[in-house]
């Protein structure tokens, strides 16, 4: 593990052992709890529905070049 991020890690619990405010600590734990939520559960029918369709596609070797995806997004940015 990268020694800057262990200095933080410890930085923190350190930080955390000391807290007492009852309102940052309930913070902290709803950050912690929809951190661990399954984003798959989180995102809309729509979105899931993009993505399999997107692994489809690559599964099925029907994908198409990054500079059409670039062409694509850049004629949209235009119009706005």
């Amino acid at each position: 593990m990268d020694s800057k991020l262990l200095d933080k890690k410890i930085e923190l619990i350190q930080w955390l052992s000391t807290l007492e405010d009852d309102v940052i600590i309930e913070k902290l734990v709803n950050f912690k709890n929809d951190e661990t939520e399954e984003w798959w559960d989180s995102i809309s029918d729509e979105e899931k529905k993009s993505i399999e369709q997107g692994i489809f596609e690559a599964d099925n070797q029907k994908l198409k070049p990054h500079s059409d995806a670039k062409k694509l997004f850049a004629n949209k940015n235009t119009s706005i």
